[in-house]
């Protein structure tokens, strides 16, 4: 589905140029650039987005390949084809393989590290679609096996902005969602 927001994406000559450049990288990877252009109303808050990517996805202190692996499988849950079309291709750069992108649904499949394995089950425990997700002891301790505390945080605090920012394009129709979304705006009805 198509987004429709309701706040007017802004045209691309009162985008600050950082922002027109995205909206053509947007156009190119992911066919759509609806949510830039939208944020072109409040550049700041664009701009503390994507100090997030700089500071903490890209950044940090757990290797990329590990937070692609996880926004992959997040978005993939969430049913977010804006998203999954750039994380597909982000994982793919970062290292994982269109075998393991095929098994993103199967923690247990033989293509994952064990660490890996770990990494998917956490992101499905944060995703949207369980509200009554945890970090049961289980969990922590096979986490603790391949990431110190300080890691097992990033993971999380990670996730938490990733699946606060799918609720938030959800929320007011600003990605195009897969047809097995079950969040966002109703699609319209047709008479």
């Amino acid at each position: 589905m198509k987004p429709r927001p309701l706040i007017a994406p802004c045209p691309d000559e009162v985008l600050p140029q950082s922002m027109r450049e995205a909206v053509a990288r947007s156009r190119k990877l992911r066919g759509d650039d609806t949510f830039i252009r939208v944020m072109g109303h409040a550049p700041e808050m664009y701009e503390w987005y994507g100090d997030f990517y700089r500071r903490i996805f890209h950044g940090g202190r757990v290797g990329a390949a590990y937070k692609e692996l996880l926004r992959y499988r997040l978005s993939t849950l969430h049913g977010c084809a804006f998203c999954n079309k750039g994380n597909r291709e982000d994982a793919l750069a970062a290292g994982l393989s269109p075998d393991q992108l095929r098994h993103i649904d199967d923690p247990g499949a033989d293509c994952w590290s064990a660490a890996q394995a770990v990494v998917i089950r956490l992101a499905g425990e944060m995703a949207l679609t369980r509200p009554s997700g945890s970090l049961s002891p289980t969990l922590h301790a096979e986490l603790s096996e391949h990431f110190d505390e300080g890691q097992i945080l990033e993971l999380g605090i990670t996730m938490a902005v990733l699946t606060g920012m799918a609720k938030f394009l959800f929320v007011f129709d600003l990605v195009e969602r897969e047809d097995y979304c079950e969040f966002g705006p109703a699609p319209p009805t047709v008479p």
